[in-house]
C-alpha cells in the first residue's frame, strides 16, 4: 500500500534548479508542501516556487545555507509555518574540478561546508520536530563520488565520504525512534555542477534530475517493512556495478 503524502511538509535545500527542482515539482505533484530552503538567487527560487504552486503549496526561505544564525533560526521559523516538518532533503552542493596539489584552504572549507557541515547541523536543527512526525525522513543527496576517487575531484569526494559517514550514523541513532535516513548517490546527472566536475561529459547519456525525483518519490510512497537504506545510480555509459 502506498502512503498518502498530502500535506505533508517536505524541506529541501538547494531548489533553485536541477535535482532540487525536480524533487520540488515531484513533492507537489504528489500534493505536498513545499518549502524551498536556502540560497539567494532569488529569481530562480522564484522559478521553482511558480511550478510548485501549479500542484501545491510552497514556502521560500532564502538565505546563506553557511550562515549559522540563519541555518539555526530560520530552520526553526520554516519548521513551524505548518505545524512541522515530515521530510528534509539535504540537496544543496558545491564542487569543484582541481587537482590534489592545487587544493586551497578556502576552496577545501568552502566544499566541506556546503556538503557536510550545512546537512550535519540543518537536521540537527530539524530532529525534534522530524520526531513529531508520524513518518519522519531524511534524504541526503550524496554522489558516487562517495564510493570512489575520481581524478581533480579530491574534496568533492572527501565530502560526499563524509556525508555518507553522517548518513549512516544519524540513520543508526535514530532508527529505534522511526527516523528513517536515506542516501541517494548518483552519478553524473545533467545539472551545472556537472559541468563543474565533469566538464569532459555531454547530455547524451547523463542521468536526469527526473530520475533521482523518481528515486524520492519511491522512498516516500513505500515507506514500509522493507527498508532501502541507499541507492547507488550509475550512468548508462558506466559498466554495470561500476561507479
Amino acid at each position: 500500500m502506498k502512503n498518502d503524502l498530502q500535506d505533508k511538509v517536505l524541506l529541501l535545500t538547494g531548489g533553485g534548479g536541477g535535482i532540487g527542482r525536480s524533487i520540488a515539482q515531484r513533492a507537489a505533484e504528489l500534493k505536498m508542501k513545499v518549502i524551498l530552503f536556502g540560497g539567494n538567487n532569488l529569481a530562480k527560487l522564484e522559478e521553482t516556487k511558480k511550478i510548485v504552486e501549479t500542484h501545491s503549496t510552497c514556502a521560500v526561505f532564502p538565505g546563506n545555507l553557511t550562515d549559522f544564525d540563519f541555518l539555526s533560526e530560520g530552520a526553526a521559523a520554516a519548521a513551524v509555518l505548518w505545524g512541522g516538518v515530515d521530510v528534509l532533503v539535504n540537496n544543496a552542493g558545491s564542487a569543484s574540478n582541481t587537482p590534489f596539489a592545487h587544493v586551497t584552504f578556502e576552496e577545501f572549507d568552502r566544499i566541506m561546508t556546503v556538503n557536510v557541515k550545512v546537512p550535519f547541523f540543518l537536521t540537527q536543527k530539524l530532529l525534534p520536530f522530524l520526531k513529531r512526525s508520524a513518518a519522519p525522513t531524511v534524504i541526503n543527496i550524496a554522489s558516487v563520488t562517495g564510493h570512489a576517487g575520481y581524478v581533480d575531484q579530491s574534496v568533492y569526494s572527501a565530502s560526499k565520504h563524509a556525508l555518507l559517514g553522517m548518513t549512516k550514523t544519524l540513520a543508526t541513532e535514530y532508527y529505534k525512534e522511526g527516523i528513517r535516513v536515506h542516501a541517494i548517490s548518483p552519478g553524473g546527472v545533467y545539472t551545472d555542477m556537472v559541468k563543474v566536475t565533469r566538464p569532459d561529459l555531454t547530455p547524451e547519456g547523463m542521468i536526469m534530475p527526473e530520475d533521482i525525483a523518481d528515486i524520492v518519490e519511491f522512498f516516500l510512497l513505500h515507506r514500509s517493512n522493507a527498508v532501502v537504506d541507499e541507492i547507488l545510480v550509475h550512468r548508462v555509459g558506466k559498466a554495470p556495478f561500476q561507479v
